[in-house]
């Protein structure tokens, strides 16, 4: 639970900190918005993916379910910083199919915490072998992460491509072409 007067407190030292003064006109509000917007960005944190891939339907096809371009936003956990991109996610179903909004929900669940890629990357694929009970999943993460390109080595434009993959498609190679072909990738 994001707890706002504890990030109002740190956003005024912070600036003054940085040299400003938090009473500036232009700087009054801003320890309550910052707060505001982590309470938002950060309310993954509260949330369970099995809230969302609980609501289920019985389909009899085992063939691929494939939800492409979900784009998420995300803080890295090491600069505090948005990292942002598209997910894809596909799973092989086992008797049931999960609603496609829930599959978008699941990716926010855990793009709206303190995050890595990776991590979240893996998170996203456990959570529907787990909840959906599949055959098999796999998803990719493209993302730009700030804390690269605005900072540090700054290189803008560059993207972090993580993949990660469970149950059937761990074994197949066909299936995980498949996947990529479905993305428009060979």
């Amino acid at each position: 639970m994001v707890d706002e007067a504890k990030i109002e407190k740190a956003i005024r030292m912070l600036l003054e900190g940085m040299g400003e003064d938090p009473e500036r006109e232009g700087l009054v509000d801003t320890p309550c918005r910052v707060a505001r917007m982590y309470a938002e960005t950060l309310a993954g944190m509260d949330e369970k993916a099995g809230d969302h891939l609980s609501r289920c339907f019985s389909h009899e096809s085992e063939d691929m379910v494939l939800e492409r371009d979900i784009c998420f936003f995300s803080t890295c956990e090491h600069h505090l910083m948005p990292f942002f991109g598209r997910a894809h996610v596909a799973y092989l179903p086992n008797g049931k199919v999960a609603g496609l909004s829930k599959l978008a929900r699941t990716v926010e669940v855990f793009a709206r915490r303190l995050q890595m890629q990776e991590r979240m990357t893996g998170q996203i694929a456990d959570a529907l072998m787990k909840e959906l009970d599949c055959r098999g999943a796999m998803v990719m993460l493209e993302a730009e992460h700030t804390c690269m390109t605005m900072r540090g080595v700054k290189k803008p434009g560059s993207s972090t491509v993580t993949v990660a993959k469970r149950g059937a498609f761990e074994s197949s190679p066909e299936l995980e072409n498949r996947f990529y072909a479905m993305l428009g990738r060979k």
